[in-house]
């Protein structure tokens, strides 16, 4: 079976990677940067980010599930700091969870995404780092300010491996790298 697929060339942190381009609505693809599992990319990103993210006075970093994670893990192992994951989906264990809803670019459908009651005492009063892989509509990005907001903490920055989309609009996130979009 002949691989029909195209994908994007980027470079991010010295590693060289090659994005298939998905189709999220006619005429609309995107490249797909899924870094689950691929610890030299992650490892090279979380050296970069950490040196990025050297001037910023914070406590903690927040992300959401899944992709996002190892990125979490590798750049809290970097830096000291520890790190918080929200969730996107309710289990009872998470007991008094905070929770606002978003709408995910990938999927098109609304998510929810969750702070678990055990991290809730754990981010009030902190200034935070929210991080994701890819930032493309900001609609996670708005849920974890939202949800960091309802727990008193302080977002003191935002950062992702990469941006996507309108460059300008993105202006104030310390990423690695941008992504266009491509129209058919």
């Amino acid at each position: 079976m002949e691989n029909t697929h195209q994908y994007y060339s980027i470079e991010i942190a010295g590693v060289q990677r090659n994005l298939r381009l998905f189709e999220i609505k006619p005429g609309l693809r995107i490249a797909i940067l899924n870094i689950l599992g691929d610890t030299e990319l992650v490892q090279a990103c979380a050296r970069a980010l950490a040196a990025k993210l050297e001037t910023v006075d914070y406590d903690l970093l927040v992300t959401a599930e899944a992709k996002s994670i190892p990125i979490a893990h590798a750049l809290s192992v970097e830096t000291g700091k520890p790190y918080v994951i929200l969730r996107k989906s309710y289990k009872p264990y998470m007991g008094q969870a905070l929770q606002v809803e978003t709408l995910s670019i990938t999927t098109g459908q609304p998510q929810t995404i969750y702070l678990d009651e055990k991290d809730r005492e754990f981010v009030q009063g902190k200034r935070v780092i929210i991080l994701d892989d890819v930032i493309s509509t900001g609609s996670t990005l708005q849920g974890m300010r939202l949800v960091m907001g309802k727990a008193g903490a302080r977002v003191v920055a935002e950062a992702a491996i990469l941006t996507e989309g309108e460059r300008a609009k993105w202006a104030d996130i310390i990423s690695l790298g941008h992504l266009p979009i491509f129209t058919d």
